[in-house]
């Protein structure tokens, strides 16, 4: 192979990983006693003033079996007291969610998700992962 097709294979190899679904090794992943949830932001990192997606995949933790009949919520806070929340709302992929939060300011978030995974029975517990999530300054311009 010539310089230009070694080239040329490289960058088709980076294009290739750049475009994959999900960045899974930047991923929160939670266990409860019952339920693996993996949840992915995008963009990645949160930028301050955007709106930040976060996807969120719940699934039985002994079967593997998706939990498509669950309902939730995220929220989180700043060090100074700014707060941001958004419910689940089921995506087209089964046991999929999604939900969006804008943080108004840069720095260390702490980071709740609540979830139930069964919306027709209100006596199942919600079930709580917490973790801290760095959030970059605004892009500039912003």
């Amino acid at each position: 192979m010539n310089l230009r097709g070694t080239a040329f294979a490289i960058v088709a190899t980076v294009l290739v990983g750049a475009c994959t679904e999900s960045n899974k090794g930047t991923d929160v992943r939670h266990w409860t006693d019952d339920l693996a949830v993996r949840i992915s932001v995008d963009p990645m990192p949160p930028r301050a003033q955007e709106q930040i997606v976060y996807k969120v995949v719940v699934t039985d933790k002994k079967s593997n079996q998706p939990i498509d009949t669950g309902e939730g919520r995220i929220f989180a806070t700043s060090h100074d007291g700014a707060s941001a929340s958004d419910g689940l709302a089921k995506g087209k992929e089964v046991g999929t969610y999604y939900a969006r939060l804008s943080f108004i300011t840069s720095g260390d978030w702490a980071i709740a998700l609540q979830f139930r995974r069964d919306t027709s029975n209100r006596r199942t517990s919600l079930q709580r992962m917490d973790w801290i999530q760095s959030v970059a300054a605004p892009t500039p311009g912003n």
